[in-house]
């Protein structure tokens, strides 16, 4: 696994020994278990830990967080050590990635749930409520994850998808689905900055009310008149 990097304290403050104990068990239990790579073991810190927390740049104090296809528990977990402040539940369809899910939770007594299902079940949605910001990391492209991830957001909560050096590619190619499932303009940030080698790359969408087709109608027939801002 490595020595852990001197940004950790900083990234996890008084999380670190918790952070410490997680790596420790992707380390012992991850690949056995088909949650990471056997490569990933040596960079479980970069790639892996630190990468995923400090997405909580862009995580407003005390949100309401679902990290939908939690898997090993990435952005999940690390999200949750380093941000005791959010309210966070993991959702993940797989039997046995909840069971490891379940075990992580318990073993570092993390106040996180974890639900197993797919965003999109209408179950999962009604359980899961509508809340601040969705992560998802490494789970779908961006047009299929704004279908199913908007609909668990509050009216301009956040998607926050962590994606690698092609994510203006997928913006621009998914523009027009993302603005279908409710999605505001989509915008990128790097977290990290400083911090972690390569900074995490997030693509932001803030989720809006949708246009109906009489507010378009109306406003197609209004000449000259000044769009009203929605909210």
């Amino acid at each position: 696994m490595g020595d852990v990097p001197g940004s950790a304290a900083e990234v996890f403050g008084a999380g670190l020994p918790d952070a410490e104990r997680f790596a420790a068990l992707l380390e012992r239990h991850g690949v056995e278990r088909g949650l990471i790579g056997p490569r990933e073991v040596d960079r479980l810190w970069e790639r892996h830990l630190l990468n995923s927390a400090v997405i909580g740049e862009c995580v407003p104090k005390g949100a309401r967080v679902v990290d939908v296809g939690s898997g090993a528990g990435l952005p999940g977990i690390p999200l949750a050590i380093a941000r005791a402040d959010l309210e966070l539940t993991l959702v993940e369809p797989m039997a046995r990635r909840v069971e490891w899910l379940t075990e992580v939770v318990d073993e570092l007594d993390l106040d996180v749930r974890v639900i197993r299902g797919r965003a999109e079940e209408r179950a999962v949605r009604a359980e899961v409520g509508e809340v601040d910001v969705v992560t998802a990391r490494a789970v779908a492209p961006l047009a299929r994850l704004a279908g199913w991830c908007l609909p668990l957001l509050r009216e301009g909560g956040m998607m926050l998808a962590l994606k690698g050096a092609s994510a203006r590619d997928e913006i621009a190619r998914d523009a027009t689905a993302v603005a279908r499932a409710g999605g505001g303009e989509a915008k990128v940030s790097d977290c990290g900055v400083g911090l972690v080698e390569v900074p995490t790359t997030v693509v932001i969408v803030e989720r809006i009310r949708p246009r109906t087709p009489a507010q378009g109608k109306r406003r197609r027939n209004t000449v000259g008149a000044r769009p009203k801002r929605a909210g």
